[in-house]
């Protein structure tokens, strides 16, 4: 009876609640990662891919954080008789991104071939809205917990990834994406702590600050696995970032009216041309950086997406040690060599696994991972 209705809201009811057909030729049997790793693909093309993906994130949300910083620190309208004012609605740039990156996607969606979307449109909002929490826990944990325990937690979260993904999306990992996963970890945790300012600030760690940091990392874990897991409907990552980007302006909408901000965040933006303009700049590159995210989940899954996210972090303060001719020490440059073998380990392991699976007959051939 449902699924024979009439009439001029059904079809939009039927897209939300159950999609617009079922998991095509029984996705539901086809692992995640034989999807983003075909069998006729060459190693070369993946490891380009892989290094497009990087790259793509490194740029787009190094970008970011200092288009981010210079909006929330540079003071507008400043002229010989008046101070100027400076914004600290941060949600409100959000909003921006997202309006930005569900009206391209959009308008992307509807002017090319795309393929048919199946999934559901409510499943778009559990990404959405943990991708929220993710974002509310990490800020507020940071108030309530030391610096290293936040870098510890940063740099840990590739593990908390690889188990999440075994509840969502019921994958499985071999024991040396688990040691160098670990590896990893420990490298850009030795860099990150070695190579921090000012470590004395921030000392303590209180209990609040350790449920809210672990409910960060839950959340977050289940964001990209949940996305991972939502590719199986043989979406493009244009119409996953058009689902995501639906929910997450109503859901920042509705945030911004019930705080009273929106209305006050508009004014300014009318008040101040120049702050329109780097707010408009910010959110292409969040859009750009959307777009890279859902594109590296959609090809490697979010175990490899957690990976480089991890890295970004290290690589940006080797950047500037390296632009500003800041020494890394012992201990940090320990850590780069920790992080340089895990990698060199993984592809090792994963060049190995394949030439084993070669060597069997087709119907023996282990399961690639990610």
């Amino acid at each position: 009876m449902l699924l024979s209705g009439r009439g001029i809201c059904f079809p939009v009811i039927k897209s939300c609640v159950f999609g617009s057909e079922a998991k095509s030729a029984h996705q539901d049997d086809i692992p995640l990662a034989a999807r983003s790793e075909p069998m006729e693909s060459s190693t070369a093309r993946q490891v380009f891919k892989l290094l497009f993906c990087a790259v793509g994130l490194q740029v787009s949300y190094l970008t970011w954080g200092v288009l981010q910083e210079r909006v929330m620190t540079r003071t507008y309208g400043t002229t010989e008789t008046e101070p100027g004012e400076k914004f600290k609605d941060s949600q409100f740039l959000v909003f921006m991104n997202r309006i930005l990156a569900f009206t391209v996607a959009g308008l992307y969606c509807a002017l090319t071939k795309q393929p048919r979307h199946g999934a559901p449109m409510f499943k778009y909002s559990f990404a959405s809205l943990s991708n929220i929490l993710s974002s509310w826990c990490q800020y507020e944990a940071l108030k309530y917990i030391s610096f290293p325990t936040q870098v510890l937690a940063k740099a840990s979260k590739v593990i908390p990834v690889m188990l999440m993904g075994k509840l969502v999306s019921r994958k499985s990992y071999e024991y040396w994406e688990y040691l160098t996963a670990a590896l990893i970890s420990v490298g850009v945790s030795m860099f990150l702590l070695s190579s921090a300012p000012n470590k004395h600030l921030s000392t303590v760690t209180t209990f609040s600050g350790l449920v809210l940091l672990a409910g960060y990392i839950v959340f977050d874990s289940f964001t990209s696995n949940w996305q991972d897991a939502l590719f199986t409907y043989k979406m493009s990552p244009v119409q996953m970032m058009f689902g995501v980007n639906v929910f997450s302006c109503l859901f920042t909408m509705g945030s911004l009216l019930e705080q009273g901000a929106l209305v006050e965040s508009a004014r300014f933006m009318a008040r101040h041309s120049e702050f329109t303009v780097h707010a408009v700049l910010l959110s292409v590159c969040s859009a750009c950086g959307q777009l890279f995210i859902f594109y590296t989940i959609s090809q490697f899954g979010a175990a490899v997406f957690t990976i480089i996210m991890t890295l970004r972090q290290a690589f940006a303060i080797l950047l500037s040690c390296l632009i500003y001719g800041h020494a890394v020490t012992v201990v940090g440059g320990l850590g780069v060599a920790v992080v340089f073998v895990a990698l060199f380990l993984r592809v090792y392991a994963r060049s190995r696994m394949k030439k084993r699976s070669k060597k069997l007959p087709p119907g023996d051939a282990p399961i690639q991972k990610v």
